[in-house]
């Protein structure tokens, strides 16, 4: 029979665990090292770029722009850890913005603007459902279906960006409650801290807990780790990754809403590349391509990262070309360093 073996930087839970410093904890994960570069990136802009890269505005607005990508970055946590991957993310965002927006257009005789309350229910309702029936198709597609989740997905991609287009006639949605747009996307709460970026904060929590604590993030570690061996004790691997990529599309129709509300538009063309940065933002987080290793606090600065790259350049002015040169290869050092962690965790 295959054993399970406990990944080094999985939440496996034991009598000893809360006893456990939580600095220790962080010890056993990547956590701590790619933490030290995200600081050693914010220190070299700080010298770089001086106060205006250190202003309270600048770290607000880092923080709102990857709020979306951290929302999105917890579902493709737990699907990357499961061993898969999802690349229609960005386009089930999309097509959740479309869906709500035209909704809340509808029921406001054409001119969504003015929207109450109750319709901006309905919009949320209804794109957060768009986006989850979309995980459970990518979901069923890879689990009962058997199908490679790198194809399923890439079809998915594909199909969800063709169906928001034929919605809007090929173009972008542009009538938003301005309700959502000033409470939601620009609206702050204790005087200075955006409602965006607390949405995202919770959402991100809950995930934590529930990968870290739960009974489905440890069969989410199983399935990733040797989904055979976690078929063989008991765990429902077909069922389990059902639930992953359906997690995953619940989060996409958030994000897409989210999107929403901070753009006050679809803006299709700006999604494009949704899907990448959040499977980039994973995989310098310390989540494993090959399964079984993540933390969502990886996740959560593996978004920051690229952010925090983006903006620094921008303010020391360096061309857009140079820094997706650098972006990039920052993405390839942390691929290779998740390979040489796992090659020295087989050889023990």
């Amino acid at each position: 029979m295959s054993v399970i073996r406990p990944p080094e930087d999985v939440a496996v839970v034991d009598t000893h665990e809360g006893k456990q410093s939580l600095l220790k904890r962080l010890g056993n994960t990547q956590s701590v090292w790619i933490l030290g570069v995200l600081v050693v990136i914010v220190v070299f802009f700080s010298v770089a770029a001086g106060g205006k890269f250190l202003s309270a505005s600048n770290f607000s607005l880092i923080s709102q722009n990857v709020a979306v990508w951290a929302v999105l970055g917890v579902g493709m946590t737990f699907v990357i850890i499961t061993s898969g991957i999802d690349l229609s993310v960005g386009s089930v965002l999309i097509l959740a913005g479309m869906v709500g927006g035209k909704t809340m257009e509808a029921l406001s005789g054409g001119d969504a603007s003015k929207a109450g309350w109750g319709v901006i229910a309905v919009g949320l309702v209804v794109a957060v459902v768009t986006g989850t029936i979309w995980g459970l198709i990518n979901g069923a597609l890879v689990a009962l279906a058997k199908l490679p989740p790198l194809i399923v997905t890439l079809g998915t991609m594909g199909a969800s960006l063709a169906t928001a287009y034929l919605l809007n006639g090929g173009s972008d949605l542009r009538t938003v409650p301005t309700a959502l747009t000033q409470t939601l996307g620009y609206g702050t709460s204790f005087g200075v801290v955006p409602n965006l970026v607390i949405v995202a904060v919770v959402i991100t929590v809950i995930g934590a807990w529930l990968l870290r604590t739960t009974k489905f993030g440890r069969y989410t570690f199983a399935v990733g780790s040797n989904a055979e061996g976690a078929r063989r004790v008991g765990i429902g691997v077909t069922a389990h990754l059902l639930k992953v990529y359906t997690l995953t599309g619940f989060l996409a129709g958030i994000a897409g809403f989210l999107s929403l509300a901070y753009y006050n538009s679809t803006t299709i063309s700006g999604h494009t590349t949704d899907n990448l940065n959040a499977i980039a933002a994973v995989v310098m987080g310390g989540t494993s391509l090959f399964g079984g290793v993540g933390t969502i606090l990886g996740t959560v600065i593996g978004v920051f990262i690229p952010a925090v790259l983006r903006k620094g350049f921008n303010i020391i002015h360096v061309q857009d070309f140079w820094q997706m040169f650098i972006v990039s290869w920052v993405l390839i050092a942390a691929v290779w360093f998740d390979q040489q962690r796992r090659r020295r965790r087989n050889s023990r």
